[in-house]
């Protein structure tokens, strides 16, 4: 085992480069996280999600990722927790959670290879794992005393709550763990159970997928129709929980001081109309860093159409000419939801002229589906 002074100064390393936690953890193999991933998949709470839930065994023992792992050093990087106004009159907003509207990820992968590079140069193995079904980086961040597993299954970090996004870097340096774990800070709070909006966490620290916004906009066919509504304008991602959250909301709104310049400006909201008019190289090139689907940016104009039949008004006539481009579109599942929006937003007259002039295939199942389907019309907004 390296001595503590070591295993402080690489934390340190870590500290300078921007990253707000850093911790040592051992790289044990996450015996518990496995059962309870293994569990919840048997038992349907995944969804259709994979990530961690693909290969429970390879996402727990750190050491397929890395031959010879011995300790994890765990970084968090804070995102800011404010949300700019909405733009200007006129266009049709869409809210981006606060992670995916900049580029976080890449901001906390700088700071790690930094980590990375200085053990390599002391001569050990090092490899930077963020986001990656090759590890439990919730489990890991815990186990190295970054936080606590908060009822939303959030890590809260002390301080800040739940506003970072976590990676580790797997090195084959024995470096000594972290003594003791950060107490529950929770106690008998409920507000994140009691605010999701789909009541998608089911008991402290469950979440079943098939009821979080967060991972329906990601997963993939059509949007569950039973949560349309309560998607309201968010196109990408879900913070409720977050904002709900006492720690998360004491937490400093500032981001760390360290900041970097960020490598693409930040997109709290996006014109779901400009969405529907761009092409799937735009879509592409502006969202990439997201997780799309198959890489298809058809599931990011089905959220958009989801979106516009919530908060759009069928008089405004860049939202009309949205609409019938994608009924016409030739995608059915683009178009089984624009069909959605314009009946909810009562412009059942562009359906039927898409219907007439042929460009809307009604015997398209997941057409037919939505034309069949009762839907309460919300009227102009």
């Amino acid at each position: 085992m390296l001595s503590r002074a070591y295993a402080d100064e690489i934390c340190a390393v870590g500290r300078a480069a921007g990253l707000d936690r850093v911790g040592v953890a051992s790289a044990a193999p996450f015996t518990d996280t496995r059962v309870v991933l293994e569990r919840r998949k048997a038992e349907g709470l995944a969804g259709s999600m994979q990530f961690t839930y693909r290969n429970p065994a390879r996402s727990t023992e750190p050491d397929r990722a890395l031959a010879g792992a011995a300790a994890l050093v765990v970084g968090a990087r804070r995102y800011d927790r404010e949300v700019p106004p909405p733009p200007r009159r006129g266009r049709v907003p869409a809210r981006v959670a606060r992670y995916a509207a900049g580029d976080h990820y890449g901001e906390l992968r700088r700071g790690l290879d930094v980590v990375a590079a200085r053990l390599e140069a002391d001569g050990w193995s090092a490899r930077v794992v963020i986001d990656d079904n090759a590890l439990v980086d919730r489990a890991a961040a815990h186990r190295a005393a970054l936080g606590w597993f908060g009822k939303n299954a959030n890590i809260l970090v002390p301080g800040i709550g739940s506003w970072v996004v976590l990676g580790s870097v797997l090195t084959t340096a024995p470096l000594p763990p972290a003594d003791e774990p950060v107490a529950d800070g929770c106690g008998s709070c409920r507000r994140c159970l009691d605010g999701c909006p789909t009541g998608a966490i089911i008991e402290p620290g469950v979440v079943d997928a098939r009821r979080c916004l967060a991972w329906l906009v990601q997963a993939e066919g059509v949007f569950p129709d039973e949560h349309r509504v309560a998607l309201g304008n968010r196109l990408y991602g879900c913070d409720d929980c977050q904002e709900v959250c006492p720690p998360s909301r004491r937490a400093d709104p500032t981001t760390t001081a360290n900041t970097p310049t960020p490598t693409i400006e930040s997109e709290a909201w996006v014109d779901v109309v400009e969405v529907l008019a761009a092409d799937d190289d735009a879509l592409l090139d502006r969202f990439g860093r997201w997780y799309i689907p198959k890489r298809e940016p058809r599931y990011l104009r089905r959220n958009a159409l989801v979106v516009l039949g919530n908060t759009a008004s069928a008089t405004n006539p860049d939202v009309r000419d949205a609409l019938t481009r994608a009924l016409g579109c030739g995608d059915a599942l683009v178009a089984a939801h624009a069909v959605w929006a314009a009946r909810r937003l009562d412009a059942d007259d562009l359906v039927a002229t898409a219907l007439a002039d042929g460009g809307l295939d009604g015997t398209d199942p997941m057409v037919r589906a939505e034309l069949d389907r009762a839907i309460a019309a919300r009227g102009g907004s």
